[in-house]
Protein backbone atom coordinates (compact mmCIF):
# COMPACT_ATOMS: atom_id res chain seq x y z
CA UNK A 1 0.00 0.00 0.00
CA UNK A 2 1.36 3.38 -0.89
CA UNK A 3 1.77 5.73 2.53
CA UNK A 4 3.37 8.55 0.29
CA UNK A 5 0.27 10.82 1.07
CA UNK A 6 2.87 14.20 2.79
CA UNK A 7 3.23 16.57 -0.62
CA UNK A 8 6.70 16.60 -0.02
CA UNK A 9 7.09 18.13 -3.14
CA UNK A 10 5.13 21.55 -2.00
CA UNK A 11 7.91 21.19 1.24
CA UNK A 12 9.97 24.49 1.45
CA UNK A 13 13.92 23.49 1.64
CA UNK A 14 14.16 25.68 4.63
CA UNK A 15 11.06 24.40 6.75
CA UNK A 16 12.38 20.93 5.74
CA UNK A 17 16.24 21.23 6.96
CA UNK A 18 14.52 22.46 10.45
CA UNK A 19 12.95 19.67 11.32
CA UNK A 20 15.59 17.14 11.54
CA UNK A 21 18.23 16.10 13.67
CA UNK A 22 21.58 17.47 13.56
CA UNK A 23 23.07 14.51 11.72
CA UNK A 24 20.11 14.81 9.61
CA UNK A 25 20.62 18.76 9.07
CA UNK A 26 24.54 17.89 8.70
CA UNK A 27 23.62 15.47 5.53
CA UNK A 28 21.28 17.30 3.92
CA UNK A 29 23.50 20.28 3.51
CA UNK A 30 25.91 18.62 1.72
CA UNK A 31 27.56 17.55 4.86
CA UNK A 32 27.71 13.95 5.92
CA UNK A 33 26.51 10.30 4.71
CA UNK A 34 22.59 10.56 6.31
CA UNK A 35 22.27 7.75 9.29
CA UNK A 36 18.89 7.19 9.43
CA UNK A 37 16.54 4.08 10.88
CA UNK A 38 17.20 1.12 9.06
CA UNK A 39 13.05 1.30 8.51
CA UNK A 40 12.20 5.09 9.29
CA UNK A 41 8.84 5.56 11.61
CA UNK A 42 7.57 2.03 10.78
CA UNK A 43 7.99 -1.12 13.50
CA UNK A 44 8.79 -4.46 13.20
CA UNK A 45 6.28 -6.70 11.79
CA UNK A 46 3.99 -8.51 14.28
CA UNK A 47 1.74 -11.45 14.69
CA UNK A 48 1.28 -14.89 13.40
CA UNK A 49 3.37 -15.87 10.35
CA UNK A 50 1.10 -15.88 7.03
CA UNK A 51 0.31 -19.01 5.10
CA UNK A 52 1.09 -17.86 1.79
CA UNK A 53 1.75 -19.47 -1.96
CA UNK A 54 4.13 -18.69 -4.62
CA UNK A 55 2.67 -19.03 -8.38
CA UNK A 56 6.06 -19.19 -10.79
CA UNK A 57 8.70 -20.74 -10.18
CA UNK A 58 11.09 -19.08 -12.94
CA UNK A 59 14.47 -17.79 -12.05
CA UNK A 60 12.74 -14.78 -10.29
CA UNK A 61 10.27 -16.90 -8.68
CA UNK A 62 13.37 -18.75 -7.32
CA UNK A 63 14.39 -15.62 -6.40
CA UNK A 64 11.40 -14.79 -4.46
CA UNK A 65 11.36 -18.59 -3.10
CA UNK A 66 14.52 -17.97 -1.65
CA UNK A 67 13.89 -14.48 -0.18
CA UNK A 68 10.92 -15.69 1.55
CA UNK A 69 12.61 -18.42 3.43
CA UNK A 70 14.56 -15.38 5.13
CA UNK A 71 11.52 -13.79 5.98
CA UNK A 72 10.09 -14.71 9.71
CA UNK A 73 6.35 -13.94 9.05
CA UNK A 74 6.34 -16.14 6.04
CA UNK A 75 4.66 -19.43 6.16
CA UNK A 76 5.67 -21.00 2.63
CA UNK A 77 2.32 -23.18 2.01
CA UNK A 78 2.51 -24.48 -1.93
CA UNK A 79 4.62 -23.23 -4.86
CA UNK A 80 3.17 -23.45 -8.23
CA UNK A 81 3.84 -24.34 -12.06
CA UNK A 82 2.61 -25.92 -14.95
CA UNK A 83 6.32 -27.09 -15.52
CA UNK A 84 7.69 -30.24 -13.66
CA UNK A 85 11.24 -29.24 -13.81
CA UNK A 86 11.10 -25.59 -12.56
CA UNK A 87 8.91 -27.44 -9.05
CA UNK A 88 12.17 -29.90 -9.21
CA UNK A 89 14.42 -26.96 -9.03
CA UNK A 90 12.00 -25.44 -6.25
CA UNK A 91 12.58 -28.52 -3.98
CA UNK A 92 15.76 -28.21 -4.08
CA UNK A 93 15.88 -24.42 -2.89
CA UNK A 94 12.65 -25.19 -0.11
CA UNK A 95 12.38 -29.36 -0.21
CA UNK A 96 9.76 -29.26 2.26
CA UNK A 97 7.93 -27.16 0.23
CA UNK A 98 4.21 -28.68 -1.49
CA UNK A 99 3.82 -28.50 -4.98
CA UNK A 100 1.31 -27.80 -7.58
CA UNK A 101 1.02 -27.53 -11.60
CA UNK A 102 -2.57 -25.67 -11.36
CA UNK A 103 -2.98 -22.59 -9.35
CA UNK A 104 -6.86 -23.05 -8.80
CA UNK A 105 -6.11 -25.54 -6.28
CA UNK A 106 -4.35 -22.71 -4.35
CA UNK A 107 -6.93 -20.74 -4.68
CA UNK A 108 -9.25 -23.41 -3.17
CA UNK A 109 -7.54 -24.06 -0.60
CA UNK A 110 -9.37 -21.29 2.93
CA UNK A 111 -5.91 -21.60 4.76
CA UNK A 112 -3.96 -20.05 2.45
CA UNK A 113 -4.48 -16.19 2.60
CA UNK A 114 -2.17 -15.02 0.34
CA UNK A 115 -0.32 -15.74 -3.37
CA UNK A 116 2.69 -13.74 -5.09
CA UNK A 117 1.81 -14.09 -8.14
CA UNK A 118 5.79 -14.38 -10.07
CA UNK A 119 4.47 -15.86 -13.82
CA UNK A 120 5.44 -14.74 -16.89
CA UNK A 121 3.62 -10.92 -17.80
CA UNK A 122 1.28 -11.96 -19.90
CA UNK A 123 -0.10 -14.25 -17.58
CA UNK A 124 -0.64 -12.53 -14.70
CA UNK A 125 -4.32 -10.98 -15.27
CA UNK A 126 -6.26 -14.15 -15.19
CA UNK A 127 -4.56 -15.36 -11.44
CA UNK A 128 -4.58 -12.18 -10.27
CA UNK A 129 -8.48 -12.19 -10.74
CA UNK A 130 -8.92 -15.22 -9.88
CA UNK A 131 -7.27 -14.53 -6.35
CA UNK A 132 -8.61 -11.46 -5.52
CA UNK A 133 -11.99 -13.27 -6.48
CA UNK A 134 -11.04 -15.99 -3.65
CA UNK A 135 -10.40 -13.76 -1.23
CA UNK A 136 -6.83 -13.83 -1.12
CA UNK A 137 -4.29 -11.21 -0.61
CA UNK A 138 -1.86 -10.51 -3.62
CA UNK A 139 1.61 -9.75 -4.58
CA UNK A 140 2.03 -9.48 -8.27
CA UNK A 141 5.39 -9.10 -10.03
CA UNK A 142 5.76 -5.96 -12.19
CA UNK A 143 4.19 -4.88 -14.98
CA UNK A 144 0.99 -5.71 -13.97
CA UNK A 145 0.33 -7.05 -17.29
CA UNK A 146 1.33 -7.08 -20.64
CA UNK A 147 -1.15 -4.58 -21.88
CA UNK A 148 -3.03 -1.74 -20.19
CA UNK A 149 -6.25 -2.84 -20.88
CA UNK A 150 -5.14 -6.06 -18.81
CA UNK A 151 -3.09 -3.98 -15.82
CA UNK A 152 -6.11 -1.82 -15.60
CA UNK A 153 -8.96 -4.40 -14.94
CA UNK A 154 -6.48 -5.90 -12.44
CA UNK A 155 -5.76 -2.20 -10.67
CA UNK A 156 -9.60 -1.79 -10.51
CA UNK A 157 -10.41 -5.15 -9.21
CA UNK A 158 -7.65 -4.71 -6.11
CA UNK A 159 -9.17 -0.94 -5.73
CA UNK A 160 -12.61 -2.88 -4.82
CA UNK A 161 -11.37 -5.74 -2.94
CA UNK A 162 -10.32 -3.41 0.19
CA UNK A 163 -10.40 -6.29 2.51
CA UNK A 164 -7.02 -7.46 0.74
CA UNK A 165 -3.75 -6.10 0.19
CA UNK A 166 -2.54 -5.76 -3.18
CA UNK A 167 0.75 -4.86 -3.46
CA UNK A 168 2.77 -4.14 -6.75
CA UNK A 169 6.26 -6.27 -7.71
CA UNK A 170 7.94 -2.16 -7.26
CA UNK A 171 10.05 -3.36 -4.75
CA UNK A 172 12.06 -0.23 -4.79
CA UNK A 173 9.22 1.26 -2.96
CA UNK A 174 9.44 -0.71 -0.25
CA UNK A 175 13.50 0.33 0.28
CA UNK A 176 14.56 1.98 3.20
CA UNK A 177 16.83 3.57 1.07
CA UNK A 178 14.57 5.09 -1.12
CA UNK A 179 12.33 6.10 1.55
CA UNK A 180 15.17 7.92 2.75
CA UNK A 181 16.14 9.65 -0.24
CA UNK A 182 12.62 10.41 -1.18
CA UNK A 183 12.42 13.47 1.14
CA UNK A 184 16.26 14.39 0.56
CA UNK A 185 15.32 14.50 -2.89
CA UNK A 186 12.01 16.13 -3.16
CA UNK A 187 12.61 19.03 -0.73
CA UNK A 188 14.85 20.68 -3.39
CA UNK A 189 18.35 19.68 -1.76
CA UNK A 190 19.31 19.37 -5.08
CA UNK A 191 18.05 22.60 -6.63
CA UNK A 192 16.00 22.73 -9.42
CA UNK A 193 15.56 19.25 -11.42
CA UNK A 194 17.07 19.39 -14.67
CA UNK A 195 17.26 15.80 -16.05
CA UNK A 196 17.04 12.80 -15.18
CA UNK A 197 18.35 9.59 -16.85
CA UNK A 198 18.47 5.77 -16.30
CA UNK A 199 20.44 3.08 -17.92
CA UNK A 200 21.17 -0.90 -17.78
CA UNK A 201 23.08 -2.84 -19.62
CA UNK A 202 23.80 -6.24 -19.29
CA UNK A 203 25.01 -9.35 -21.81
CA UNK A 204 22.68 -11.72 -22.19
CA UNK A 205 20.65 -13.59 -24.99
CA UNK A 206 17.10 -13.49 -23.48
CA UNK A 207 16.97 -16.94 -25.29
CA UNK A 208 16.19 -20.12 -23.07
CA UNK A 209 16.89 -23.42 -25.35
CA UNK A 210 15.03 -26.40 -24.76
CA UNK A 211 14.50 -29.78 -27.06
CA UNK A 212 10.47 -28.94 -26.59
CA UNK A 213 9.00 -26.23 -29.32
CA UNK A 214 6.45 -25.79 -27.14
CA UNK A 215 8.74 -25.48 -23.99
CA UNK A 216 10.91 -23.07 -25.74
CA UNK A 217 8.25 -20.88 -27.13
CA UNK A 218 6.85 -20.69 -23.20
CA UNK A 219 10.35 -19.68 -22.16
CA UNK A 220 11.00 -17.10 -24.50
CA UNK A 221 7.71 -15.03 -23.49
CA UNK A 222 9.72 -12.17 -23.44
CA UNK A 223 11.12 -12.50 -27.18
CA UNK A 224 7.37 -13.00 -28.20
CA UNK A 225 6.50 -9.76 -30.41
CA UNK A 226 2.69 -10.31 -29.03
CA UNK A 227 2.86 -10.44 -25.31
CA UNK A 228 6.35 -9.04 -24.64
CA UNK A 229 6.93 -6.10 -23.00
CA UNK A 230 10.49 -5.52 -23.87
CA UNK A 231 13.26 -4.18 -21.95
CA UNK A 232 11.68 -1.13 -20.68
CA UNK A 233 8.74 -2.98 -19.51
CA UNK A 234 10.54 -6.11 -17.74
CA UNK A 235 13.57 -4.32 -16.56
CA UNK A 236 13.19 -0.43 -17.01
CA UNK A 237 9.98 -0.03 -15.34
CA UNK A 238 11.31 -0.25 -11.94
CA UNK A 239 14.04 2.25 -12.61
CA UNK A 240 11.96 5.36 -14.79
CA UNK A 241 9.34 4.45 -11.81
CA UNK A 242 12.28 5.07 -9.39
CA UNK A 243 13.14 8.62 -10.54
CA UNK A 244 9.22 9.36 -11.21
CA UNK A 245 8.30 8.94 -8.04
CA UNK A 246 11.47 10.72 -6.79
CA UNK A 247 10.61 13.53 -9.51
CA UNK A 248 6.57 13.57 -8.08
CA UNK A 249 5.37 14.33 -11.61
CA UNK A 250 3.57 12.00 -15.06
CA UNK A 251 5.41 12.23 -18.30
CA UNK A 252 3.33 13.25 -20.81
CA UNK A 253 4.56 12.10 -24.34
CA UNK A 254 7.62 9.05 -24.89
CA UNK A 255 9.85 8.81 -27.97
CA UNK A 256 11.33 5.29 -28.29
CA UNK A 257 14.12 4.08 -30.22
CA UNK A 258 14.94 0.07 -30.73
CA UNK A 259 16.98 -2.27 -33.13
CA UNK A 260 18.39 -5.75 -33.46
CA UNK A 261 21.69 -4.88 -32.85
CA UNK A 262 23.42 -7.60 -32.24
CA UNK A 263 21.06 -10.90 -31.19
CA UNK A 264 20.14 -11.21 -35.26
CA UNK A 265 18.65 -14.49 -34.26
CA UNK A 266 15.07 -13.53 -36.02
CA UNK A 267 13.61 -12.06 -32.85
CA UNK A 268 11.81 -8.78 -33.28
CA UNK A 269 12.05 -7.68 -29.82
CA UNK A 270 15.24 -4.73 -29.58
CA UNK A 271 18.18 -5.78 -27.70
CA UNK A 272 18.91 -2.37 -27.35
CA UNK A 273 16.39 0.70 -26.93
CA UNK A 274 16.40 4.60 -26.04
CA UNK A 275 13.56 5.70 -24.78
CA UNK A 276 12.54 9.94 -23.84
CA UNK A 277 9.85 10.86 -21.73
CA UNK A 278 8.61 14.67 -22.11
CA UNK A 279 7.00 16.22 -19.07
CA UNK A 280 4.41 19.41 -19.33
CA UNK A 281 6.53 21.10 -16.79
CA UNK A 282 10.39 20.00 -15.45
CA UNK A 283 12.94 18.09 -17.13
CA UNK A 284 12.81 15.19 -19.70
CA UNK A 285 13.90 11.48 -18.19
CA UNK A 286 16.28 9.69 -20.65
CA UNK A 287 16.48 5.77 -20.44
CA UNK A 288 18.96 3.17 -21.85
CA UNK A 289 19.22 -0.70 -22.00
CA UNK A 290 20.62 -3.07 -23.89
CA UNK A 291 21.80 -6.73 -23.73
CA UNK A 292 24.71 -6.66 -26.34
CA UNK A 293 26.91 -5.01 -23.51
CA UNK A 294 27.56 -4.95 -19.63
CA UNK A 295 30.04 -1.57 -19.15
CA UNK A 296 28.68 0.49 -16.80
CA UNK A 297 26.28 -1.95 -15.78
CA UNK A 298 22.62 -0.23 -14.15
CA UNK A 299 22.59 3.28 -12.64
CA UNK A 300 20.12 6.22 -12.47
CA UNK A 301 21.27 9.72 -12.27
CA UNK A 302 18.72 12.81 -10.38
CA UNK A 303 20.30 15.90 -12.10
CA UNK A 304 20.16 19.53 -10.11
CA UNK A 305 20.76 22.69 -10.44
CA UNK A 306 23.08 22.54 -7.40
CA UNK A 307 23.54 18.78 -6.97
CA UNK A 308 23.33 15.45 -8.62
CA UNK A 309 22.54 12.12 -7.29
CA UNK A 310 23.66 8.90 -8.42
CA UNK A 311 21.20 5.41 -7.77
CA UNK A 312 23.11 2.23 -7.94
CA UNK A 313 20.76 -0.56 -6.31
CA UNK A 314 20.41 0.31 -3.16
CA UNK A 315 23.58 3.29 -2.61
CA UNK A 316 23.29 6.76 -3.68
CA UNK A 317 25.76 9.61 -3.70
CA UNK A 318 25.57 13.30 -4.50
CA UNK A 319 27.95 15.42 -6.36
CA UNK A 320 27.91 19.33 -5.89
CA UNK A 321 28.18 21.69 -7.98
CA UNK A 322 31.36 24.23 -7.41
CA UNK A 323 28.58 26.90 -7.55
CA UNK A 324 26.11 26.01 -5.76
CA UNK A 325 25.44 27.34 -2.10
CA UNK A 326 28.11 25.94 0.91
CA UNK A 327 26.57 25.57 4.28
CA UNK A 328 29.51 25.19 6.34
CA UNK A 329 29.01 21.52 6.88
CA UNK A 330 31.13 20.32 3.59
CA UNK A 331 34.24 19.89 5.90
CA UNK A 332 32.61 16.75 7.61
CA UNK A 333 31.84 15.12 4.78
CA UNK A 334 31.86 11.60 4.09
CA UNK A 335 33.07 11.34 0.38
CA UNK A 336 33.59 8.70 -2.50
CA UNK A 337 35.40 8.27 -5.33
CA UNK A 338 32.59 6.35 -8.40
CA UNK A 339 34.20 5.18 -11.52
CA UNK A 340 31.02 6.66 -13.18
CA UNK A 341 32.28 10.52 -11.89
CA UNK A 342 35.74 12.51 -12.29
CA UNK A 343 35.41 13.78 -8.46
CA UNK A 344 34.50 11.94 -5.29
CA UNK A 345 30.71 11.93 -4.24
CA UNK A 346 29.11 12.79 -0.97
CA UNK A 347 27.99 9.33 0.59
CA UNK A 348 23.92 9.23 1.19
CA UNK A 349 23.05 6.39 3.40
CA UNK A 350 20.22 4.89 5.51
CA UNK A 351 21.36 2.73 8.59
CA UNK A 352 20.63 2.27 11.83
CA UNK A 353 19.85 5.56 14.19
CA UNK A 354 23.60 6.19 15.18
CA UNK A 355 23.73 10.25 15.99
CA UNK A 356 26.74 10.89 15.47
CA UNK A 357 29.37 12.04 12.69
CA UNK A 358 30.82 9.49 10.97
CA UNK A 359 34.66 9.98 9.00
CA UNK A 360 36.59 8.59 6.87
CA UNK A 361 35.47 6.48 3.62
CA UNK A 362 33.13 3.58 3.18
CA UNK A 363 34.57 2.10 0.11
CA UNK A 364 34.52 -1.62 1.07
CA UNK A 365 31.84 -1.47 3.30
CA UNK A 366 28.74 -3.34 3.50
CA UNK A 367 25.33 -1.63 2.78
CA UNK A 368 23.56 -0.27 5.83
CA UNK A 369 20.14 -2.50 5.07
CA UNK A 370 21.17 -6.16 5.60
CA UNK A 371 18.66 -7.07 2.98
CA UNK A 372 17.53 -6.69 -0.33
CA UNK A 373 15.01 -4.57 -1.67
CA UNK A 374 13.01 -7.58 -2.74
CA UNK A 375 13.30 -8.91 0.88
CA UNK A 376 11.73 -5.67 2.14
CA UNK A 377 8.56 -5.73 -0.42
CA UNK A 378 7.45 -8.95 0.61
CA UNK A 379 8.10 -8.36 4.79
CA UNK A 380 6.29 -5.30 3.87
CA UNK A 381 3.79 -7.19 1.93
CA UNK A 382 3.56 -10.18 4.78
CA UNK A 383 3.30 -7.88 7.45
CA UNK A 384 0.71 -5.16 5.89
CA UNK A 385 -1.85 -8.78 4.85
CA UNK A 386 -1.57 -9.67 9.14
CA UNK A 387 -2.57 -5.77 9.86
CA UNK A 388 -5.68 -6.25 7.43
CA UNK A 389 -6.27 -9.29 8.77
CA UNK A 390 -6.22 -7.80 11.99
CA UNK A 391 -8.50 -4.71 11.19
CA UNK A 392 -11.09 -6.45 9.40
CA UNK A 393 -11.68 -9.33 12.73
CA UNK A 394 -11.94 -6.43 14.66
CA UNK A 395 -14.30 -3.90 12.44
CA UNK A 396 -16.60 -6.59 12.16
CA UNK A 397 -16.35 -8.26 15.94
CA UNK A 398 -17.92 -4.51 16.48
CA UNK A 399 -19.64 -2.83 13.55
CA UNK A 400 -22.55 -3.84 10.46
CA UNK A 401 -20.05 -5.56 7.84
CA UNK A 402 -22.69 -4.89 5.22
CA UNK A 403 -22.25 -1.47 5.00
CA UNK A 404 -19.45 -1.45 2.49
CA UNK A 405 -18.33 2.15 2.34
CA UNK A 406 -17.95 2.55 6.14
CA UNK A 407 -16.22 -0.64 6.22
CA UNK A 408 -14.25 0.52 3.44
CA UNK A 409 -13.11 3.93 5.06
CA UNK A 410 -12.14 2.27 8.33
CA UNK A 411 -9.20 0.08 6.19
CA UNK A 412 -7.88 3.32 5.07
CA UNK A 413 -6.96 4.82 8.40
CA UNK A 414 -5.02 1.43 9.11
CA UNK A 415 -1.10 2.40 9.31
CA UNK A 416 0.58 0.14 6.33
CA UNK A 417 3.67 -0.25 5.96
CA UNK A 418 5.95 1.28 2.99
CA UNK A 419 4.82 -0.41 -0.30
CA UNK A 420 3.43 0.03 -3.96
CA UNK A 421 -0.16 -0.46 -4.38
CA UNK A 422 -2.52 -1.16 -6.81
CA UNK A 423 -2.08 2.43 -8.09
CA UNK A 424 1.39 2.50 -8.49
CA UNK A 425 1.70 -0.61 -9.85
CA UNK A 426 -0.73 0.35 -12.89
CA UNK A 427 0.54 3.84 -13.52
CA UNK A 428 3.80 2.65 -13.41
CA UNK A 429 3.09 -0.23 -16.33
CA UNK A 430 1.02 2.46 -18.20
CA UNK A 431 3.93 4.36 -18.73
CA UNK A 432 6.51 1.56 -19.25
CA UNK A 433 4.11 0.26 -21.77
CA UNK A 434 4.10 3.24 -23.35
CA UNK A 435 7.73 3.54 -23.75
CA UNK A 436 7.68 -0.18 -25.02
CA UNK A 437 5.05 1.20 -27.42
CA UNK A 438 7.44 4.25 -28.44
CA UNK A 439 10.51 2.09 -28.88
CA UNK A 440 8.49 -0.56 -31.22
CA UNK A 441 7.41 1.80 -33.91
CA UNK A 442 10.18 4.51 -33.67
CA UNK A 443 8.31 7.02 -32.35
CA UNK A 444 6.28 9.22 -30.36
CA UNK A 445 3.67 8.11 -28.22
CA UNK A 446 0.91 10.72 -26.00
CA UNK A 447 0.62 9.53 -22.62
CA UNK A 448 -3.06 11.89 -22.27
CA UNK A 449 -4.12 12.19 -18.12
CA UNK A 450 -6.88 10.15 -18.68
CA UNK A 451 -4.13 6.64 -19.13
CA UNK A 452 -3.36 7.33 -15.31
CA UNK A 453 -7.35 7.60 -13.80
CA UNK A 454 -8.60 4.86 -12.84
CA UNK A 455 -12.10 4.61 -13.56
Amino acid sequence: MSTDTTPLSELPRRDFLKGGSLATVMTLLGGIPLIAQEKPAEAKPTGPKIKCALIGIGTWGREILTTLQRVPQAEIAVVCDTYAASLKRAKNIAPDVKTTNDYRTILDDKEIVAVIIATPTQLHKDIALAALKAGKHVYCEAPLAHTIPDAREIALAARDSFKQVFQSGLQMRSDPQNWFLLPFIRSGACGKPARLSGQWNKKTIWRFPSPNPDREKDLNWRLDKSVSTGLIGEIGIHQIDRLIWFLNSLPEAVTGYGAVNFWADGREIPDSVNALYRFKQGPYLTYNATIANTFESEFETYYGSDAAVLLRQSRAWMFKEVDAPLFGWEVYARKESHCLAEETGIVLRADASKQKVAVGNTAGQPSPNPFTPLYYALENFLGNCGEINNAVEDYAATYDTKDTKAFADYIKTIKLRHAADYKDGYIATAIALKGHEAVMKCGQVELPKDLFELS
